[in-house]
């Protein structure tokens, strides 16, 4: 099953797409490209096998970020520090107190500029085939490639492909330039290659606090391993790793045998956990779910940079009314939010308030924006910012019962606002995927003036 989609917002505002895998102590992986996609190196059979092997034994966290992929792309600063709020975003909003980094190749330079940032929360690094992106681009091939960039994109991506791959390469060759297409426009990788330049990670390599491994193949004809026992040299304590194999990528040329380097790296220092009470029922709190009708087809229909231009118009109508109605923001999931209120009142108010706000842009629109909203209450399990039980299960049940433009709430919310000025419809019993007994259900009518 291919993960889910989900989004978190950067300290200056950009939305960063991210996804997780697997259970247990954190791995986040940064990606593997300058550029990158989360859901189309899922489609490759190569990374998705490597994604799910490093998923086996702990939570994999992997994202896009800022300009690339599924990540919002409206940016006009690069440099290594928003690098780095692009991984805090990612990583506050998971809430990961302490996680372990792999850095591959040059975005490897975020992971060790986090790392110096955030000695505390950065249990374990590991620098995969790591080379400074400066060095990089004055590869008389790179800046040969770069100048095809002004002239013909798609051959610009061909030619990157087959040289991080091999003239030889096929099929995967083709995809890696689909990717890069894909992934970002021509004037973002110019602007990437012209800021990047300036990155130097030397001053940072002696402040490493945090254990690190550096892996590398000995075969790799650039970089070579010189470039890797330098790398390991300068930073204290760090181990360096060198394995059989010519290939930038960790998939291929044994991908054994780097799981079981990372393996044995992530395992030492561990100690067993201590007993947790299963947690118990928080205060009772009324759950609200949005999700937009028909997101997949949309973006079939109109592609990925254009559907996150729609998406990121549903976020931001649903922020302000959440913000506007004391709501609070428990997660998105791309195309939907869950959120909670200490009061029944200002849920209904605020889902009222999206529902307006939705129709009103949509009167001039090109794309509409259809939205289910529905909502529950009970006393939920309040677990690491997030929020489970019976009565979240229902409330995301109920906004699949909705259609576009619609609120729907259970029973338990309209007994809650009784004599308030809100307007009722009863949609009788409704049976709900998962639950046994069919649930009550209300239509909150919103089309009239306040």
């Amino acid at each position: 099953m291919e993960p889910r989609i989900q989004y978190a917002k950067t300290a200056d505002g950009v939305s960063i797409a991210f996804w997780t895998l697997g259970e247990g102590e954190p791995l986040v992986h940064l990606s593997p490209f300058p550029f990158g996609h989360i859901q189309m190196e899922w489609q490759w059979p190569g990374w998705r096998s490597w994604y799910q092997r490093l998923a086996d034994k702990r939570m994999l966290v992997r994202y896009d970020a800022r300009w690339a992929g599924l990540s919002e792309r409206k940016v006009t600063d690069y440099s290594q520090g928003v690098w780095v709020l692009d991984l805090e975003a990612v990583v506050d909003h998971l809430a990961l107190e302490r996680f372990a980094l792999f850095g591959p190749l040059a975005p490897g330079a975020a992971a060790i500029a986090y790392a110096v940032r955030h000695p505390e929360r950065v249990s374990h690094l590991v620098l995969w085939c790591f080379f400074g992106a400066s060095d990089f681009l004055r590869l008389p091939q790179l800046q040969a490639s770069l100048r095809l960039l002004d002239a013909d994109w798609e051959l610009f991506t061909e030619t990157m492909a087959h040289a991080m791959l091999g003239w030889a390469a096929g099929d995967e060759a083709r995809w890696l330039a689909a990717l890069t297409r894909e992934s970002a426009t021509p004037e973002a990788l110019r602007a990437v290659a012209a800021t990047t330049a300036e990155f130097d990670v030397a001053p940072l390599l002696p402040q490493v606090r945090s254990p690190t491994l550096v892996l590398h193949r000995r075969q790799l004809e650039w970089p070579k391993v010189d470039v890797a026992r330098a790398l390991a040299s300068q930073i204290p304590d760090a181990r360096l790793v060198l394995l059989e194999g010519a290939s930038r990528f960790p998939y291929q040329d044994d991908m054994g045998a780097v799981l079981a380097a990372i393996d044995e790296f992530l395992g030492e220092g561990e100690e067993p956990e201590p007993a947790v009470a299963p947690p118990e029922a928080g205060a009772f709190r009324t759950i609200l779910f949005t999700d937009i009708e028909g997101s997949t087809a949309m973006t079939q229909r109109l592609g990925d940079a254009k559907a996150r231009d729609v998406l990121r118009e549903h976020e931001r109508i649903v922020r302000e009314a959440l913000g506007a109605h004391g709501g609070s923001e428990v997660k998105t999931m791309g195309d939907g939010f869950m959120a909670s209120f200490s009061s029944a009142t200002k849920a209904l108010e605020c889902a009222i308030a999206m529902q307006r706000a939705f129709a009103e842009r949509n009167e001039s629109a090109e794309e509409p924006i259809k939205v289910r909203v529905g909502l529950n209450a009970g006393e939920p399990i309040a677990e690491e910012d997030d929020l489970y039980g019976t009565a979240v299960n229902e409330a995301a049940r109920i906004t699949a019962a909705a259609q576009g433009g619609e609120i729907l709430v259970a029973d338990v919310v309209r007994q809650l606002t009784k004599g308030k000025d809100f307007l009722f419809a009863d949609r009788g019993e409704t049976s709900l995927r998962g639950f046994e007994d069919p649930v009550r259900l209300f239509e909150l009518r919103w089309q009239g003036e306040d």
